[in-house]
């Protein structure tokens, strides 16, 4: 197995708008970040991944990218950029950027040209088609974010495809001209110094052809898109041509996001020979429960996880890259979903979760306030929502087709809408969490006073000094790294048991995933006199374990 850079990386995911805000317009910015970069050293990270920061109207927060070489004026200037590119370097820290090249947004100056006319030299950078008769879209597909997936344009009598917002149209890939702009735009990003790309729904950039109406869920709208759009006839050959032309002059870290994605489809983005992707983010343990419908209250069964997730790390081993990840920008927050956000048990399921993800093979994502057993906000109406999904879903839903209650709905938003990753980073006790002097565009969890960092910080038994010491044990030891992974006790439905072997050492990692107290039986070869523990929850320096108490995690260490 390769040893490199990445793999051996432990990365902090920075959503820019609620991060730190530097200038008291409620809104985070480049100079926060920079502000904050000493925090981050401290907990021990190695590279940055940057949300966009790119120009935009922010109709999907960024989102829709209307200048890929501008930054967007609420965030400030390229000088701020590199600013913090060079104040990040300094301190070891490497900046991977948020590439979102599937769309761009409608006020991008290729659409602004593409949409005047049929014969404009911008018209094929874009996914146009005729309707269906009178005023009927060009099939059946549904957007991401309600509605139809085809927008008619008035001016040339044609539909745009956007599977997103109806302010994100599709870039055409199939059209070289594309993809030679696109690959310009990277270039240009290398040679400012940024050290890799995070890539936005990469798995969608190649269409088939043919675009026929897609199968209809039961109770759905609209017809899926998925077949048609999702690992698409050219995905591969395009995905090797930016490598070719980019990606391979550069030093990078480059993980796609790929919706959809099997085991088998991840070992050709990422395949250690297959000279497209470093690795991808997967998610079908994110997905458990949704069959379809995001929005339900569907608790995770942990049985189903530890197979999936030990399926990946599996079958992965020695042929691709896994990302570890429970917490991003588009999900809940991890505590709330897998552990339990409760006064009593929210710092100890924290600790849980974050062992039982950074003891595996693969490299960690923290997302900002994960290290610090960031929860969920208790939403209680539309009116506190700025994510185009959950708005668009409420509006479709419960105004429109009037098949969902208000309430019942707003219950499944506070489990899982994307805005509760997105209210600002917990800082400090003071006014609005020290993230900002102003009105903050989201409000701030009201749980501040008690999570914040700056409690966390100087606290040694936090979450915040856990996950610095979950950090520095991966930096020393090569088998948390590089282990192979073996499942253990797979039908136990409160216990997560697994290992981990690298040349002679091994590691035994245990984690209770319930409140209750469960007997546990260690194999005799943690139990002998030369094991150690390497990292628990509750203190533990005895081996000698009979029993895991509420959320308890520990990791025995043998050589």
């Amino acid at each position: 197995m390769k040893h490199v850079w990445w793999k051996e990386a432990v990365v902090y995911q920075i959503y820019p708008r609620s991060f730190k805000d530097s200038n008291g317009d409620g809104v985070g910015d480049l100079k926060g970040i920079t502000s904050c970069l000493d925090y981050l050293k401290e907990l021990g990270i190695n590279v940055i991944w940057l949300s966009p920061v790119y120009q935009s109207p922010n109709d999907d927060n960024g989102y829709d990218i209307s200048d890929y070489q501008e930054i967007m004026k609420e965030f400030g200037t390229m000088d701020d950029f590199e600013e913090m590119l060079s104040e990040a370097h300094k301190r070891g820290i490497k900046i991977m950027m948020d590439l979102v090249v599937n769309h761009t947004s409608d006020e991008h100056q290729w659409f602004v040209e593409s949409r005047k006319s049929v014969d404009n030299p911008y018209r094929d950078y874009y996914i146009w088609r005729e309707g269906k008769g009178e005023k009927q879209p060009p099939n059946n597909w549904g957007s991401s974010f309600s509605g139809s997936a085809w927008q008619y344009d008035v001016t040339t009598d044609m539909y745009y495809l956007h599977l997103f917002s109806k302010k994100q149209p599709d870039l055409n890939w199939d059209n070289e001209a594309v993809r030679q702009e696109v690959f310009s735009m990277m270039d240009w990003w290398c040679q400012k110094g940024v050290d890799g790309f995070r890539m936005d729904v990469i798995s969608m950039i190649s269409k088939t052809k043919e675009m026929p109406d897609g199968i209809k869920a039961e109770g759905a709208v609209y017809g899926d898109f998925a077949p048609y759009s999702i690992h698409g006839p050219n995905v591969h050959n395009y995905l090797k041509e930016m490598n070719r032309k980019v990606l391979s002059k550069y030093d990078l870290m480059t993980v796609g996001e790929t919706a959809g994605v099997t085991v088998e489809e991840a070992k050709r983005y990422a395949g250690e020979d297959e000279n497209e992707l470093n690795m991808v983010f997967q998610f079908e343990h994110v997905d458990i429960g949704n069959n379809g419908n995001k929005w339900n209250l569907n608790k995770v069964p942990l049985v189903e996880l530890k197979k999936i997730l030990s399926k990946w790390q599996t079958e992965l081993n020695g042929k691709a890259w896994n990302s570890l990840y429970l917490s991003n920008h588009d999900q809940p927050r991890c505590v709330s979903r897998f552990g339990n956000d409760s006064p009593e048990y929210r710092e100890r399921s924290a600790k849980m979760l974050g062992t039982c993800l950074h003891m595996m093979q693969g490299t960690p994502y923290i997302y900002q306030g994960e290290e610090l057993g960031m929860t969920n906000y208790p939403f209680t109406d539309i009116s506190q929502f700025r994510d185009i999904e959950s708005i668009n879903a409420y509006r479709e839903l419960v105004e429109e087709e009037k098949c969902r209650e208000k309430n019942e709905l707003i219950a499944c938003f506070q489990y899982k809408s994307r805005d509760n990753a997105r209210t600002p980073m917990q800082w400090d006790d003071s006014d609005n969490a020290g993230f900002t002097t102003g009105t903050p565009w989201i409000a701030v969890n009201p749980n501040y006073k008690k999570i914040n960092a700056k409690e966390q910080v100087n606290n040694v038994s936090s979450v915040f000094h856990y996950y610095k010491k979950l950090i520095a044990l991966r930096k020393e030891y090569k088998i948390i790294v590089y282990g192979t992974y073996e499942l253990l006790l797979e039908n136990d439905p409160n216990l997560y048991v697994y290992t981990r072997t690298y040349e002679k050492e091994r590691l035994l990692v245990l984690c209770n995933f319930s409140e209750e107290e469960q007997a546990i039986k260690i194999p005799e070869e943690f139990m002998t006199a030369d094991c150690r523990i390497l990292i628990s929850n509750y203190g533990r320096e005895s081996v000698k374990v009979k029993e895991l108490r509420p959320y308890e995690t520990l990791v025995i260490y043998h050589k």
